[in-house]
């Protein structure tokens, strides 16, 4: 078997669309249960039942047509359509259970097939003639969809022939009821298996609503129409009217030819009403066989474009192809799902799950429509034009329809749609197109700017560290990397300014895509960029000053002090700059030997306040400071310990008050407190120890000061300018 076959482009629309749609829409319902939907709800009523459910298919199928007509649909029809809308992620959350319910399609068509052959024959062993039906249709899928469709054609023959005799039959006097009677609404008297006890029009419409399904049929052999754009449309709508003018014609036809009573009790009332019966069983048999026929090419089809994306395990397998496109592998698959179904013998009670997959194929159809429809974006320009409602009719009367048939299977249904999405974000899918997320999600942040810019410029409740964070040694940033990623974790996000001379051999911007993934991959959001310039502090400057007209900008600069950097020339005026712009400072002095040590404790030094131990909405440089410490704490699992020493021994109750008062305000749960009285330095030489010792800053911070704090403390230190725009009491 070639596995690295070509899926050839061969069928058109009349046999690779029209012909699959119409043969599934006029199933086994049409003749066995369309007598009791008339007999219950009277002509009107049906004529009702059958203008609701083509109208729900019929938005859906204009939604179809209309994204269909827009993008390169490749193989597996729905699930084509979602993933290249929404990602494999709901793609296959929609895919997978949709692969599963058709294969259980085909058990049911079967048994249906086995119930129409056993009317004929009653003597036939069951088991025998669901294994024969199950061979016949797997060989014939399996040598190719070719053979398959030109099945379908003789179908299509021996149902014409059965709506003939029809005719014949009401040519020949068999509509013998008068107008007045037929043309009235049903008494709504139930069914024989409730002993009549009464039913009412929604759940004769849950009856009949299946019958209107299987608009996919031909949409599932996308992979291999010759025009899918051109197609799907055409032979889905077409399908679609053929059917709905058939049903109408069909359910006059049946209200004036039988009486209420055999319609409420006879299935077979169609059968003894034709002209010649033999024909209708024989459409009875082709409307299983060909509705089960082509749920199986589908859902090999379904399998089939799953395994080129490597949405499920053996994904190579799956894919696998004979050397005429057929996909063999995934059609052995499905055909031991089908075999292993039959094998439960009654599938009665994950039958309606079959009917509310479909319902959500159709709403996640219609939600792509939306979507697309509202995002504005230019690249939404499909051929197939249709209105903004149509997609929201389908959209909620799919959902409608789904809990009029069951609410309990269809919750379950949904469930299991999540489940299966959770499952597959989890796996780290890679899209091999680009869907419509990216501008979901961008249309969402333009929103979201314009609708913030014209607010308060304070954010403080909404405050997260947005680090830039300027490179021109790529092992500085490695050596720090747990540091930033501490900080930043989870909400936050880093963005790393390269700052180099230009040069055509120049790695840098390749290390710093690969730092900034491994940031995204630990769960913090992370870009990069690079500016060519001769001179660091120009360069780090100049980035700033332009990100300022930006909507999400860097709230926070980072500079990490190095044995390389010029302090006075270089960082100096960084820092100053930065004050002047209102971005946050941290400036980080690591110990050479100690480095963060057991990320244990965290010493925030908090200067003396004096006589001003009230604390307001502004406390001063401290905000930042704190705000970095508790977010160290909660990710190193640390403890925090505030220190503020104090020159008048007076001061020290008051001093005691402010640091407890801080951290009931800021709410900084485990926080020891620390008061000292006599100087700074002192103190300095004698404090407790800690992994980190956290400082405030001032613009003219000088360089002996910051070396001495490191060899005092013996800790690696860090010193922090607050921006002024954020908040610990917020």
């Amino acid at each position: 078997m070639d596995t690295k076959g070509v899926q050839q482009k061969k069928f058109g629309t009349f046999g690779g669309v029209f012909t699959p749609t119409l043969l599934t829409i006029l199933g086994v319902i049409m003749y066995l249960r369309l007598g009791w939907v008339v007999g219950n709800a009277g002509l009107l009523g049906t004529w009702l039942i059958i203008i609701i459910s083509f109208a729900i298919t019929l938005c859906t199928a204009l939604s179809m047509s209309a994204i269909t007509t827009n993008i390169r649909i490749g193989a597996g029809g729905a699930y084509a359509i979602v993933s290249q809308a929404l990602g494999l992620e709901v793609g296959g959350s929609l895919g997978i259970p949709r692969y599963v319910s058709q294969g259980l399609a085909v058990t049911m068509y079967i048994f249906g097939f086995r119930e129409g052959w056993l009317g004929i024959f009653p003597d036939h062993n069951p088991f025998l003639v669901d294994v024969l039906v199950f061979a016949l249709l797997f060989g014939i899928a399996y040598v190719s969809a070719n053979l398959a469709i030109k099945t379908q054609f003789i179908i299509m023959g021996i149902i014409i022939l059965s709506f003939v005799s029809i005719i014949f039959g009401a040519y020949e006097g068999s509509m013998i009821n008068s107008n007045a009677e037929a043309l009235r609404f049903g008494s709504f008297q139930g069914s024989v298996e409730n002993n009549f006890s009464g039913s009412n029009f929604w759940i004769v419409f849950a009856v009949f609503f299946p019958a209107a399904t299987g608009i996919m049929a031909g949409a599932n052999m996308s992979g291999e129409l010759k025009e899918p754009k051109k197609s799907i449309p055409m032979g889905t709508l077409w399908a679609i009217g053929v059917s709905f003018v058939i049903y109408m014609l069909l359910a006059y036809w049946i209200a004036r030819s039988a009486t209420e009573t055999e319609l409420l009790t006879d299935y077979y009332v169609i059968v003894e009403k034709a002209y010649f019966g033999p024909l209708i069983l024989a459409g009875i048999l082709g409307a299983t066989f060909s509705s089960a026929l082509a749920s199986i090419v589908g859902s090999s089809r379904i399998l089939f474009a799953m395994g080129e994306h490597k949405v499920l395990p053996y994904s190579t397998f799956l894919a696998g192809q004979s050397a005429n496109g057929q996909p063999r592998n995934a059609m052995l698959i499905t055909g031991i799902l089908i075999f292993a179904t039959m094998l439960l013998r009654n599938i009665n009670a994950v039958a309606p799950l079959v009917t509310l997959f479909f319902l959500i194929t159709y709403a996640m159809i219609n939600i792509v429509v939306i979507i697309e429809q509202n995002l504005g974006l230019i690249s939404y320009r499909p051929v197939f034009k249709i209105h903004r409602w149509v997609p929201w009719v389908g959209l909620i009367s799919s959902v409608f329809a789904m809990f009029i048939i069951n609410p309990t299977i269809s919750l379950l249904s949904v469930m299991i749609v999540f489940v299966v999405y959770w499952y597959l974000s989890r796996q780290n899918l890679e899209t091999p197109f680009e869907d419509v997320r990216s501008g979901l999600f961008v249309s969402f942040a333009e929103w979201a700017a314009k609708h913030t810019w014209g607010m308060k410029k304070m954010q403080q409740r909404a405050w997260k560290p947005n680090l830039m964070v300027p490179v021109r040694d790529i092992n500085g940033v490695k050596g720090i990397f747990p540091f930033l990623r501490n900080i930043a974790k989870p909400k936050g996000s880093i963005k790393l300014l390269g700052i180099e001379p230009f040069s055509e051999k120049s790695t840098l911007a390749l290390q710093l895509a690969k730092i900034s993934e491994s940031f995204r991959i630990k769960g913090v959001f992370s870009s990069w960029t690079v500016i060519h310039t001769d001179e660091f502090t120009k360069g780090i400057n100049y980035g700033s000053q332009a990100l300022q007209g930006a909507f999400f900008k860097p709230n926070i600069v980072f500079l990490n002090l190095q044995e390389h950097d010029d302090y006075e020339a270089e960082l100096r005026p960084i820092i100053k700059e930065s004050i002047r712009l209102e971005i946050g400072v941290l400036l980080y002095v690591a110990h050479p030997t100690a480095l963060l040590g057991e990320r244990n404790i965290i010493n925030v030094w908090i200067s003396d306040r004096q006589t001003n131990w009230n604390i307001g909405w502004d406390i001063g440089n401290l905000d930042l400071s704190l705000l970095i410490a508790y977010k160290l704490k909660l990710n190193w699992d640390a403890k925090i310990r505030l220190i503020t020493v104090i020159s008048d021994p007076k001061e020290e109750q008051n001093a005691h008050e402010f640091l407890n008062s801080l951290i009931n305000l800021a709410r900084l749960p485990e926080t020891i407190t620390e008061v000292y009285v006599g100087t700074f330095k002192h103190v300095v030489d004698n404090a407790p120890s800690a992994d980190l010792n956290i400082f405030g800053m001032e613009e003219n911070l000088s360089f002996d000061f910051v070396k001495e704090m490191v060899v005092k403390t013996n800790s690696s230190c860090l010193f922090v300018k607050d921006s002024g725009h954020e908040s610990i009491l917020a």
